[in-house]
């Protein structure tokens, strides 16, 4: 169907399952969920449907253009991507029910004491934009 955003929150969304926040874990349950991150993509990219992801660091700025000769302004009246978005994927898929599959995948990953965060996900299709993969 299309390519997709998989946006993965900090706030914004309904509490997850395992509701403790990452800056409470043990240094193991970090590395355990990061190996999941990892793993989960590479076996989408075995499959041609991982396009890439990132984590965010806590750091950013807000930007707007003010007027020809005038400085940028750098706040924003709005709540800051920051506080909100952990990180995300983009994976290239070849129908809607697939990218929900791969997000309730990616929702499982291991958080405080092992056990799956099911933190919920943002799903973004592309607009205008057909897959690449085939069947």
């Amino acid at each position: 169907m299309a390519k997709y955003l998989l946006l993965k929150h900090y706030r914004g969304a309904p509490p997850a399952v395992n509701d403790v926040p990452m800056d409470q874990w043990r240094p193991e349950e970090i590395s355990a969920h990061m190996k999941y991150m990892r793993d989960f993509a590479a076996r989408l990219e075995e499959t041609g449907e991982f396009v890439d992801s990132q984590a965010l660091s806590p750091e950013g700025t807000w930007v707007r253009y003010d007027g020809e000769g005038r400085p940028p302004l750098t706040d924003g009246p709005f709540a800051e991507t920051k506080d909100l978005i952990a990180g995300w994927m983009v994976i290239d898929v070849d129908s809607h029910a697939r990218a929900v599959e791969l997000a309730g995948e990616l929702s499982a990953e291991p958080g405080a004491d092992g056990e799956p965060v099911g933190e919920w996900l943002e799903l973004r299709p592309f607009y205008g934009v057909r897959p690449t993969i085939t069947e």
